[in-house]
């Protein structure tokens, strides 16, 4: 802990030596490019990935990157969150980024007893989709890629049915992508459609 207070005491100082001007501008304001759904896990840095700049991303983290599903009826903040950055920040792009060896997923594909921990469970369960049931004779490898990449693709299609997203993708004022990254080796794959098949393929 001491060395996130020390870091935190002297970012001011780093600041204004490599954001010179950029920090006091985003007072007035944000308008970030693209909203970034990933998993809470601490070795997918988001503005890493992207060589982003403050501002420039909305970021959503949640166990999974799990998308829930819309209801007014019982709001949640994740919900809120997606729903403010298309409406209110008009966000041009929203990427939904899965990763290798992603203990949430992981513990889905491989049904692990999560007694224990309650909420996840529950959470899990929640965010649990067809898309991660292995198909028959498949084996999941210790990085879950592929029911991970279909975890992301079944994110996609959650956030389709929220209202302010479809509307935007109507007029096309809006653009959904599905990315997957290796955490052991900093590769970036993106959902692409060849043929009559989705792949992930390096950007």
């Amino acid at each position: 802990m001491q060395s996130l207070i020390d870091h935190a005491r002297a970012f001011p100082t780093r600041a204004r030596q490599s954001l010179t001007g950029e920090l006091s501008g985003l007072a007035s304001g944000q308008s970030p490019e693209a909203m970034f759904i990933t998993c809470s896990d601490s070795r997918v840095v988001p503005t890493l990935i992207t060589n982003t700049r403050p501002g420039d991303l909305f970021e959503l983290r949640t166990a999974g990157n799990i998308v829930p599903e819309y209801s007014t009826e019982y709001p949640a903040g994740e919900m809120a969150t997606i729903e403010y950055a298309v409406t209110v920040l008009g966000v041009r792009d929203i990427i939904v980024c899965g990763h290798s060896h992603c203990g949430a997923v992981g513990a889905l594909v491989r049904d692990e007893d999560l007694t224990g921990v309650p909420a996840v469970r529950g959470w899990l369960e929640r965010g649990a989709s067809p898309a991660l049931r292995a198909e028959e004779g498949e084996t999941p490898d210790v990085a879950v890629a592929v029911p991970v990449q279909r975890h992301a693709l079944a994110q996609l299609d959650r956030l389709r049915a929220y209202p302010c997203v479809a509307e935007r993708l109507a007029d096309g004022r809006l653009g959904l992508h599905a990315w997957y990254y290796e955490v052991h080796t900093g590769l970036v794959l993106g959902h692409r459609t060849v043929g009559d098949d989705a792949l992930f393929l390096p950007l």
